[in-house]
């Protein structure tokens, strides 16, 4: 590379962020204007990426090291591959709609809650690209400042301090539990072969005996299970967005969520080969109960918010099965679903501000008909409600459709977590439908919706971006899934090379002819 794009990419939000502390506060057009510059340069200089960026070649690319702490093996290794690249360009690209969304949205305290945005983008793609496990720790906590202050200040009244709060406590815990872990690898690694460093890509040439990984698979998955959020640890989410502004429950779906499956891909996966094969079983499990039960929840929320929020549990689920599949279709459904998910459920969230910024409600009784005074709202929420579950000819369609045939394909998932998972596709068709069939059609029976405007330039602006890929993902999702390939097919092999499965006649795995190669482990110790 001439030039470190990802460094620009990482530091030009944080640029962006004394630039506007020397703005007057109370110019909030200009402070908006700024930070929409901002992040529209950085969703530009993000494009090169995917442009440049080498499909066949399964390793880091445009990487680049600058010594931080060698005394300690610190480093500024950043590098990105098939696995990070949607997520980058996902957050450069939500990151300028985010802006955007607020411009009529948030009336106080504007210079600060753009300043929260800006370092939230930072946080997201450090975290995204980062190499150096202490510099990606860095970034993962980084993330909880800035959100932690947009849900307590700018979030509902009523609940928003015990929402922000609960975040907090959520994510700390499985944070110092990661951190233990990360320092424990770290003087293994010293013990094994002399050398003191947080390097990710030396790690992975570690052999750590089973029985270690064990406990630092659970150590790392319970901080990404918390993230993602998987059941039971969800219970954060539904409060956390429920209570947040429209742009933060946009970027908390659409991206934070992400770090959670991230994490399990780049650290649980090549790192603890074999305990992420034994805890395929019960991960798997996890992920089918969140599926039905996030739908079930979903199906009976008043609240039109609420009900979104409860589908990130259900659509989420779907998205760890296709990761613990270990096959090519279903890890790469699993990663195109990361995507689809920070589309559809982004938009649907900025659907439900646009309404709450003219009613003042969320409440599904207090609509009815909408489509007959605003239609062009109407046509971009069905796109965006068809999207969700999984219409084809959308984005849905395609990441469903390859976790479930990976799913099936998979000689570690049990046929029948793919029966139970293939019903929340029924639910989520039943919930959503339900749900804009009581805001959208009927007679407007309340007057308060009479007169309502349908949506501004500014408003169509910001949806038709998202509703363009949600369409380009669901006709020809060639060019979002080739990239990934390379980088799928690597950890795949590491997995195939550091564990022995013994398959079952007929295509049906028994877990107890699982065996795991521990010897491996053992000349590590």
């Amino acid at each position: 590379m001439e030039y470190p794009i990802l460094s620009y990419l990482i530091f030009l939000p944080l640029i962006g962020v004394f630039a506007l502390f020397f703005l007057d506060h109370t110019k909030e057009k200009l402070l908006k204007g700024v930070a929409l510059l901002i992040t529209l340069i950085e969703f530009v200089l993000s494009l090169p990426l995917f442009f440049m960026f080498q499909v066949e070649n399964g390793g880091m690319q445009f990487t680049e090291y600058l010594s931080w702490v060698p005394r300690l093996g610190i480093a500024y290794r950043v590098g990105l591959d098939g696995l990070s690249l949607w997520l980058v360009l996902l957050t450069t690209f939500l990151s300028c709609i985010a802006v955007l969304a607020c411009w009529e949205d948030i009336k106080q305290h504007v210079k600060e809650f753009l300043v929260c945005i800006l370092l939230m983008e930072t946080g997201m793609v450090g975290v995204f690209v980062a190499l150096d496990v202490f510099l990606f720790y860095v970034f993962w906590e980084v993330m909880l400042i800035p959100m932690y202050f947009i849900i307590g200040v700018w979030g509902n009244p009523a609940r928003r301090i015990y929402a922000a709060i609960k975040f907090v406590l959520f994510t700390m815990v499985g944070s110092l539990l990661m951190l233990v872990a990360i320092l424990y690898i770290y003087f293994y690694h010293a013990n094994v072969t002399g050398e003191y460093t947080f390097d990710l890509l030396k790690w992975y040439n570690l052999t750590i005996p089973h029985s270690v990984q064990t406990w630092l698979f659970l150590a790392f998955g319970l901080a990404f299970a918390i993230k993602v959020p998987m059941f039971p640890f969800h219970t954060w989410l539904p409060d956390a967005h429920t209570e947040a502004p429209t742009v933060g429950s946009v970027l908390l779906a659409a991206v934070l969520l992400k770090m959670g499956t991230y994490g399990f891909l780049r650290y649980n996966l090549p790192l603890f080969p074999e305990a992420f094969v034994s805890f395929v079983p019960l991960i798997s499990l996890l992920a089918v109960i969140g599926i039905i039960y996030g739908a079930l929840v979903a199906m009976v929320q008043a609240d039109v918010k609420r009900l979104v929020a409860f589908s990130s549990v259900s659509h989420l689920g779907f998205v760890m099965l296709g990761l613990f599949t270990l096959n090519l279709q279903g890890i790469q459904g699993g990663i195109i679903q990361m995507i689809n998910h920070g589309l559809s459920t982004g938009a649907l969230f900025l659907i439900v501000g646009m309404i709450y910024e003219r009613r003042h409600t969320r409440m599904i009784v207090e609509f009815g008909g909408l489509s007959k005074v605003m239609p062009i709202y109407a046509t971009l929420f069905m796109i965006v409600t068809l999207s969700s579950i999984g219409l084809p000819g959308l984005n849905g369609f395609v990441g469903e459709f390859l976790i479930l045939l990976g799913a099936f394909r998979s000689q570690f998932t049990n046929v029948i977590f793919v029966v139970f998972a293939a019903t929340g596709v029924i639910l989520a068709a039943v919930y959503m439908l339900w749900m804009f069939q009581r805001v959208m059609f009927g007679e407007v029976t309340n007057p308060n919706n009479k007169n309502l405007p349908d949506l501004s330039k500014r408003e169509i602006m910001v949806l038709v971006p998202v509703v363009i890929f949600i369409i380009w993902i669901g006709v020809y999702p060639k060019p979002f899934l080739k990239p990934m390939e390379a980088t799928v097919n690597s950890m795949i092999k590491r997995v195939e090379q550091r564990v022995n499965v013994k398959t079952v006649q007929e295509g049906k795995v028994s877990f107890k002819a699982l065996k795991v190669v521990e010897s491996q482990g053992e000349q590590g110790a």
